[in-house]
């Protein structure tokens, strides 16, 4: 008997480091059309599915000459950054004959569609992975705090937090062997702790709307299904 999904509608967060691999920078062509088939296994179970895409990944080449740059004209470069994984990503989901769509916070509409939340939606309903770029499309703003934004804005019942560990751990595992992992924090622990789950600003957002957050590692073969159909996988955050 299938696994039967317990939410009908997710946002991913995924960060652009997460498309690296082992790279040192760059997208992992490996790497990514293994996340797109977790997607697309998810997306079998009638799970309807939105991803918020980082740019960590490129912006790494020029972050030391961004260092010394304006901080907003920095921010609008890791933007540019997140539509150009946004193109790759929908790349490799055509390739897996996957239906998306990329919506960006900024207008390029030479290049994909502008963010529409009522179009958005519709693709969603339709089945379609709609996959968000240009994080909020202001400075100051972290792609963490645009995906609980657009999670919030679509409806979703679960924001997943896509990373290279298994969940939010007491301490970092690679360092301290007696570091244990949180299978459910409330988001008030996890703001007073300071782990790291999310940027403060994603957190209060998601607080303040009861919307949960699921943080999980990409890496570990089928998580992203097994979080979706209710297992114990990665760290739940609550309010």
């Amino acid at each position: 008997m299938p696994d039967k999904p317990v939410y009908k509608r997710i946002l991913v967060k995924l960060s652009g480091e997460a498309l690296m691999g082992e790279d040192s920078y760059g997208i992992n062509q490996g790497v990514i059309e293994r996340i797109v088939g977790e997607i697309g296994d998810v997306a079998k179970l009638g799970v309807e599915i939105a991803v918020v895409i980082g740019g960590g990944n490129i912006f790494r080449g020029v972050a030391p000459a961004a260092a010394h740059m304006d901080r907003a004209t920095a921010d609008y470069m890791g933007m540019l950054a997140t539509i150009m994984n946004a193109l790759a990503l929908q790349d490799a989901m055509r390739r897996a004959n996957i239906i998306s769509r990329v919506q960006s916070a900024l207008n390029v509409e030479a290049v994909v569609e502008p963010y529409i939340r009522g179009k958005a939606m519709r693709y969603l309903e339709e089945g379609k992975i709609v996959i968000f770029a240009a994080g909020t499309g202001n400075p100051f703003f972290t792609t963490d705090t645009a995906a609980a934004l657009r999670g919030m804005e679509i409806n979703a019942e679960l924001v997943l937090k896509a990373t290279k560990v298994d969940g939010v751990y007491s301490a970092d595992p690679k360092k301290d062997p007696t570091a244990v992992r949180y299978k459910k924090l409330t988001f008030d622990e996890a703001i007073i702790k300071n782990l790291k789950v999310m940027d403060a600003t994603a957190l209060t957002l998601c607080r303040d709307q009861r919307l949960p957050i699921n943080v999980f590692s990409i890496f570990e073969a089928g998580a992203l299904k097994r979080v979706v159909t209710g297992a114990d996988e990665g760290t739940m955050v609550v309010a």
